[in-house]
């Protein structure tokens, strides 16, 4: 876990630090993962000003071995720290520096694994439990087996040590997500990805996924509509039909038009000229 540093003073600040190790990604999953989850978490927490979440930017960290040197996850999540940093002027985090924000680390973590092997499974993953990062997950569709590990796996911190968790998606409590793989068949994009989930197991979705499913349900209610229309006209008609019937047995037209619920007027229209 992070604890407040006796050095504080002589720390860097985030303007003198670089903003990530600038080692560029080697597969496109781990841009589109990563960002994925962070449009569907600005829609999600969007009313929420007490979270930060950033792909592929530096954690700067005192539980290491030099305080200049970051570690770079595909992304991780803060929680209890400012969405902007008022200190910042509206420009942005460049980099996330625990010393800046109170000592307090990412609550999850997460890793795409790429062609090129990361130390996701061993030396990352010291350094986050040192860090005192929460949740760890490593999404690996493609080199699981070479790694001989599950392509999705979620790791929780249980008294200093990663123990890897049972389920998907896998509901978190502190975080109030869970998160899990879909099939993300919205164009131009057809493949798995990662989403979050709420308590009940049901899943977030995307923009196009809300925006279909809202117009299926206005197609839909149209559609009823419609039904209920076709409906009444079918009973009035039905109505207008037992006039005559109702008529030919001495019923006046005032008692006609009382019993079948029709006004007057449509009694008339229907009496032979």
């Amino acid at each position: 876990m992070v604890q407040a540093d006796p050095n504080r003073a002589i720390l860097p600040s985030i303007a003198e630090l670089p903003c990530s190790d600038d080692i560029p990604v080697d597969n496109e999953n781990q841009n589109f993962i990563p960002n994925l989850l962070r449009f569907l978490l600005q829609v999600i927490w969007q009313d929420r000003i007490d979270w930060f979440y950033a792909v592929n930017m530096g954690v700067y960290h005192t539980t290491g071995v030099n305080p200049r040197v970051p570690i770079v996850p595909d992304a991780f999540l803060c929680l209890g720290v400012e969405r902007r940093k008022q200190s910042l002027q509206g420009r942005g985090r460049s980099s996330y520096v625990t010393w800046e924000e109170n000592y307090i680390p990412p609550i999850l973590t997460l890793e795409v694994v790429s062609q090129t092997y990361g130390g996701e499974y061993d030396e990352k993953m010291q350094i986050y439990a040192r860090l005192g990062v929460l949740y760890y997950v490593i999404y690996n569709p493609e080199f699981w087996r070479r790694d001989q590990h599950q392509p999705f796996e979620v790791y929780k911190l249980i008294n200093g040590v990663y123990q890897l968790q049972i389920g998907e998606p896998l509901w978190m409590p502190e975080i109030g997500l869970g998160i899990g793989r879909f099939h993300c068949a919205s164009a131009p994009v057809n493949q798995e990805a990662l989403a979050w989930y709420d308590a009940t197991s049901t899943r977030y979705l995307l923009s196009e996924e809300r925006f279909a499913q809202e117009q299926q349900r206005a197609e839909q209610e149209q559609q009823r509509a419609e039904q209920e229309r076709q409906r009444a006209e079918q009973e009035r008609q039905t109505r207008l039909d037992a006039v005559s019937r109702l008529l030919s047995m001495g019923l006046s037209v005032e008692q006609v038009a009382e019993a079948l619920s029709l006004s007057i007027g449509e009694v008339r229209s229907q009496l032979n000229p």
